[in-house]
């Protein structure tokens, strides 16, 4: 008798403690729905009669939320990467023969024009071979003009004229190589732009693999960097970039361009070689410097969340949609997440109403009462085609 009181006793608390977690706790009611509870604990029929009265689990009427209006945004296509600074030109300048130093004619770091004189290499040799040839070509010239003369009076062969105009060709190809010759001699700027440190000093003696000095152009600069594949068929010349000065947080981006795209995407990292190029007014970009380059493409229009109404199951992200009053379970799935919205994918049009809170008491076709009557008519957009516009609490 003892142990059927302590039996009676515990199948009474343990009801009593089942009907006040159904009836005051919310999601209760969900959570015995879905383990299958509700039937062994004869719930379901009280539930299908509380949904013909308008009431749910829990206190009577529908259940209040708070939602928010569904927007339209755009997905931020974009990709980021690290570039490489060279200069619009730069040429390592060397001498194209050997000797010694007689001039340096340009002070270190300076900006010079093209053709301007960068060094000079002994070249008394090379002035005494162009002195040579052009005594030989004056001697060519007269001797082909006597000759002329005679040929006019019949007292010259042709063959003895035929050979005075190759005597003058051979001499004006002479001189043309001894003016060659001593152009060597001296090492000149092949095109306008700062030339570097310049380490030759008077009486050193240089050779053709010796560098001089870096010449560059950098009234504007190209940055190289790759693209994912992904992106390939949608970079074009003359697509606007931004980059940003690795290391300088806060520093103004620059603007420019893509000068040229590759046409090989490299094997090993499935990306895509692209120039840009940008522009150097100040003076201050070097060729080497490292950038954060942003190149963006158009985006796609998605419905836009408050990021609150993202739930979560199982079968994967969903929102609760008020539609006519009740509130509808929409599967979605993610495609940006920004701080203050969320844009997704799924069966949401503009001005749809989503709960952000009270999800824990919803279940599908349960009525709602948008909470605040006010704010919730100044929120509601204009409905979507073929559908009601959602009513407030009243």
């Amino acid at each position: 008798m003892r142990f059927l009181k302590q039996v009676i006793l515990s199948a009474a608390i343990l009801i009593v403690t089942v009907f006040l977690w159904v009836n005051y706790v919310p999601g209760a009611a969900s959570f015995l729905d879905r383990t299958g509870v509700t039937g062994l604990l004869g719930i379901e029929a009280a539930a299908a009669d509380a949904s013909n009265t308008g009431r749910g689990f829990g206190p009577r009427g529908p259940a209040k939320v708070v939602v928010a209006a569904v927007t339209e945004a755009t997905t931020n296509d974009r990709v980021d990467a690290i570039g490489d600074v060279r200069a619009l030109r730069s040429a390592a300048l060397r001498t194209e023969v050997s000797g010694e130093v007689v001039q340096v004619a340009l002070e270190t770091g300076g900006f010079v024009d093209k053709d301007a004189v960068i060094l000079r290499l002994d070249d008394e040799a090379e002035r005494i071979a162009v002195e040579r040839a052009r005594l030989l070509l004056e001697d060519a010239r007269d001797a082909a003009s006597r000759f002329s003369r005679l040929q006019d009076g019949g007292s010259v062969t042709e063959v003895r004229q035929r050979e005075a105009q190759l005597r003058l060709r051979t001499a004006e190809l002479e001189l043309s190589e001894a003016e060659f010759a001593l152009s060597l001699r001296t090492v000149r700027a092949p095109f306008s732009g700062w030339i570097g440190l310049v380490d030759v000093a008077i009486g050193e003696r240089l050779s053709p693999t010796d560098v001089i000095a870096t010449l560059t152009d950098r009234s504007e600069i190209l940055v190289d960097f790759r693209v994912p594949e992904r992106v390939v068929s949608q970079v074009e010349p003359g697509m606007p970039i931004e980059a940003r000065l690795l290391g300088a947080e806060g520093a103004e981006p620059l603007t420019g361009t893509v000068h040229a795209v590759d046409n090989i995407v490299d094997r090993n990292s499935r990306t895509l070689r692209v120039q840009g190029r940008l522009a150097n007014e100040n003076d201050h970009l070097r060729a080497g410097m490292a950038f954060t380059v942003t190149i963006r493409f158009p985006g796609e229009t998605l419905a836009a969340v408050d990021p609150l109404s993202v739930q979560w199951s199982s079968e994967g992200s969903y929102v609760w949609a008020v539609r006519e009053d009740k509130a509808q379970r929409v599967p979605v799935t993610i495609r940006q997440r920004d701080a203050d919205r969320v844009l997704v994918d799924g069966d949401l049009a503009p001005g749809d109403l989503v709960v952000t809170e009270g999800v824990q008491t919803l279940r599908p076709g349960a009525e709602v009462a948008i909470a605040g009557r006010t704010e919730a008519r100044a929120m509601i957009p204009a409905a979507r085609p073929g559908t009601a516009k959602p009513s407030v609490a009243r």
